[in-house]
């Protein structure tokens, strides 16, 4: 139960995160120049405060879905010892019933007979 809802925080976080990065330019365009352009800058902190916003955004959600994905490896479901020893009872009962014969054995029989 818990390991689903670590998979649907990462699915959630892993979506923000690309969507935050998509809005961003490199070169100073994205979502912040979409506000003004490049003549309003000079006004006062507009543009900067997007992409303070943005790249504050950006390390916060990177951050969240690596704890998530490392908290998650703990809440994965493991093998029991109980499925293991019901595999090797399997395999042993299987070596019981089922018993190979040798070629070798099979030509000494035909030969006696």
């Amino acid at each position: 139960m818990t390991y689903t809802v670590f998979l649907i925080l990462i699915m959630i976080v892993a979506l923000l995160l690309v969507l935050i990065i998509m809005v961003q330019n490199p070169k100073g365009g994205g979502l912040s120049s979409s506000f003004g352009g490049g003549g309003t800058q000079s006004l006062g902190g507009g543009v900067q405060n997007t992409t303070n916003f943005l790249d504050k955004s950006t390390w916060t959600l990177s951050i969240v879905l690596l704890a998530l994905i490392l908290l998650s490896n703990f809440a994965a479901p493991r093998a029991t010892a109980t499925t293991s020893s019901e595999v090797e009872n399997t395999i042993e009962n299987r070596e019981v019933t089922e018993p190979i014969q040798d070629a070798a054995t099979t030509t000494i029989q035909d030969s006696v007979q």
